[in-house]
C-alpha cells in the first residue's frame, strides 16, 4: 500500500519561505504509482476545519489554488521522484497549520480538482508555524 509522507515544515518568520515535500513510500504498482494521480495540499489550523490549499493534475499541466494562497504558493511535482512540492513564499501567521498531502481518488483525471472531497490517502502531516 502506498503511503504519503510529508516533510519540510518548520518555524519561520512572517515573510519567509518554506518548501514542503510529499513523497510516496511503500510498495507501488503501475496503476497505483503516485504519478498517475492528481495530488493536493491541504491544511488544518488549531480549532479550525481542514481547508484546501492547492492541487495539481497527474500530468502537472493544470493547478489550482485557494484564494488565500494564490500568488504566494506554488504546487509542482516530479513524477520521476514520486514527489509533490509546495513552495510557500511570503508566509503569514495565518498560514500556521498542519499541512497534509493527499491523492486524487480518480486515476488520471484530466481536469484539476480543488476540494477536499476529491482526495484520499492522506499523509500524516507536517507542522508549519509562522511567527509575526
Amino acid at each position: 500500500q502506498v503511503q504519503l509522507v510529508e516533510s519540510g515544515g518548520g518555524l519561520v518568520q512572517a515573510g519567509g519561505s518554506l518548501r514542503l515535500s510529499c513523497a510516496a513510500s511503500g510498495r507501488t504498482l503501475a496503476n497505483y504509482d503516485m504519478g498517475w494521480y492528481g495530488m493536493g495540499w491541504f491544511r488544518q489550523a488549531p480549532g479550525k476545519d481542514s481547508e484546501f490549499v492547492a492541487a495539481i493534475t497527474w500530468s502537472g499541466e493544470d493547478t489550482c489554488y485557494a484564494d488565500s494562497v494564490k500568488g504566494r504558493f506554488i504546487i509542482s511535482r516530479d513524477n520521476a521522484k514520486n514527489t509533490v512540492y509546495l513552495q510557500m513564499n511570503s508566509l503569514k501567521p495565518e498560514d500556521t497549520a498542519v499541512y497534509y498531502c493527499a491523492k486524487d481518488l480518480r486515476l488520471r483525471r484530466l481536469e484539476v480538482v480543488c476540494g477536499l472531497a476529491d482526495f484520499g490517502s492522506w499523509g500524516q502531516g507536517t507542522q508549519v508555524t509562522v511567527s509575526s
